[in-house]
C-alpha cells in the first residue's frame, strides 16, 4: 500500500511570481495534487514538490511571452500550457495533447477556471495545420531538442519563435540538434536561465527563431 504524500507548501514566491492570478493558480495546483496521480498526470513523488519543481518552474516563463498565439505541444498535466495561460490572458493558447484522459483533465480545467483564451487540440503535434501559424510554441519535458524541432517549428509562423522547457544539458541539446537546426531554419538559438536567486531549481528555455 503506497504513502500518502502531502502538496508542498506554497513558497513566498508564488505570490511574486503570480500576482494577481494567484487564487486561479492555487485552484489549478491543488487540483493537480488531489487527482494528478490518480489520472496518471504526475507520479506521486511530485507532489511533495509540486509548487517549485512544477508550477512556479513554468511561471518563470510567462514574461517570455508576447501577446499573440501560442501553442502548447504535449500539453500532459497543462504544464506549462495552462500554467502560462491562467498568467498570460492577454495570449491565446492552443494546448496540443493526444491522450484522451489529459484532454479530458485539460478541457475541464479550463471550464473549471473560467479561462477564455484556451483551446485544448486533441493531436500529435504532426497531426496540427492550424489555420494561421502561431506566433510562438511551447513544451516541457516531451522529447530531444533534435526531434522537437521538426514536430514545432512548422506550427510557426516565419519569424516565430519557440520557447521550450529543457533540463541542465540544453546547450548539450543544442549541439546535438545541429543537423535540425540547419533544416528548419531555426536562428538566434540560446539558453536562457530563468528563476536564478528566485527558485531553488532555475528553469532553463531554449529559445529559437524561425526563418
Amino acid at each position: 500500500m503506497g504513502v500518502e504524500l502531502d502538496l508542498e507548501t506554497e513558497p513566498v514566491q508564488a505570490a511574486e511570481l503570480c500576482g494577481d492570478h494567484l487564487d486561479k493558480i492555487r485552484a489549478f495546483t491543488n487540483d493537480l495534487a488531489d487527482q494528478g496521480e490518480i489520472l496518471g498526470l504526475i507520479g506521486p513523488l511530485e507532489i511533495p514538490r509540486l509548487w517549485s519543481r512544477h508550477i512556479l518552474n513554468c511561471a518563470v516563463v510567462a514574461p517570455l511571452l508576447r501577446p499573440g498565439v501560442v501553442g502548447d505541444v504535449g500539453s500532459g498535466a497543462g504544464l506549462p500550457g495552462l500554467v502560462l495561460a491562467i498568467l498570460r490572458p492577454d495570449v491565446t493558447f492552443v494546448l496540443i495533447e493526444p491522450m484522451e484522459r489529459r484532454v479530458a483533465w485539460l478541457s475541464d480545467q479550463v471550464a473549471a477556471l473560467g479561462l477564455q483564451n484556451v483551446t485544448v487540440t486533441r493531436a500529435r503535434a504532426e497531426e496540427v495545420h492550424p489555420e494561421y501559424p502561431f506566433d510562438q510554441v511551447t513544451a516541457r519535458a516531451v522529447s530531444a531538442f533534435r526531434t522537437l524541432i521538426p514536430l514545432t517549428a512548422p506550427l510557426l509562423r516565419p519569424g516565430g519563435e519557440l520557447v521550450l522547457m529543457k533540463g541542465a544539458k540544453a546547450e548539450d541539446e543544442i549541439e546535438g540538434a545541429a543537423k535540425a537546426i540547419r533544416k528548419y531554419r531555426l536562428q538566434n538559438v540560446e539558453v536562457i536561465t530563468l528563476g536564478e536567486g528566485v527558485l531553488s531549481d532555475v528553469t532553463r528555455v531554449i529559445r529559437a527563431t524561425v526563418d
